[in-house]
């Protein structure tokens, strides 16, 4: 990131606690959403004009075949949403995942609470697909469909998030995991094994997805322990 918010990525700006987070070590709650607040009305605005104004519009085409293909995903999952007319509104459904994630994988997590999450994730997801209602058509806005796409991603996403948990051996910040703590109760990290940034790649529904990682190497800053006393 620059301190216009431009990524290395030409043209791709990065808002809020994604970007640098030049708010430090507080990062709790209400500082992490004013940086996006912040990053929104006073920096962006004055920032990404300065971009615009030298890129020049192309024409842009549909003809692409990842486009193509992307409209083919969409309207298969599209007609595959719609035609299950099951029981239970996708609303429902996201209640229920957000009682898993609530109860099982919130800021103080276990080696036991994870994998209760992930016994409970795939079953729900099963549900989803034999038994979500999304009434309407594709025709024209549909709030309940686009509320169920969601709810698809949210489901697989949310397995995601509680496997990389239950890999992460360690407390670090707010995320605690209890089993690693000092005995006072501030976070045990392990800056030997978990020093790096982690991208996962998706395999599919069932499959057990890759972990990519590049090392983080610390020159002039030393890492430590952030205490929330």
């Amino acid at each position: 990131m620059d301190y216009n918010l431009e990524s290395n990525v030409r043209g791709l700006f990065v808002l809020g606690e994604a970007n640098f987070s030049d708010h430090g070590a507080n990062r709790l709650g209400a500082s992490a959403l004013m940086q996006g607040l912040a990053d929104g009305y006073f920096v962006i605005p004055y920032t990404i004009g300065n971009y615009l104004a030298q890129v020049k519009p192309e024409s842009i085409t549909a003809d692409h075949g990842a486009f193509a293909e992307a409209r083919e995903n969409v309207n298969a999952m599209t007609k595959k949403l719609l035609g299950i007319n099951g029981r239970k509104t996708p609303r429902e459904f996201h209640r229920e995942l957000g009682t898993i994630m609530w109860e099982h994988v919130g800021m103080a997590r276990s080696d036991a609470s994870l994998k209760r999450a992930l016994e409970l994730i795939p079953v729900l997801r099963d549900e989803f697909w034999q038994n979500v209602r999304v009434v309407g058509t594709d025709a024209d806005l549909n709030q309940e469909l686009e509320r169920a796409g969601r709810v698809a991603d949210f489901l697989d996403f949310a397995e995601l998030l509680a496997t990389d948990a239950l890999h992460r051996k360690e407390s670090c910040g707010g995320h605690f995991r209890v089993e690693y703590q000092l005995p006072g109760g501030e976070a045990r990290r392990d800056d030997d094994n978990y020093s790096y940034v982690g991208a996962w790649g998706y395999q599919g529904v069932g499959k057990v997805p890759t972990l990519y990682k590049e090392p983080l190497v610390f020159e002039n800053i030393h890492l430590g322990i952030r205490s929330y006393k």
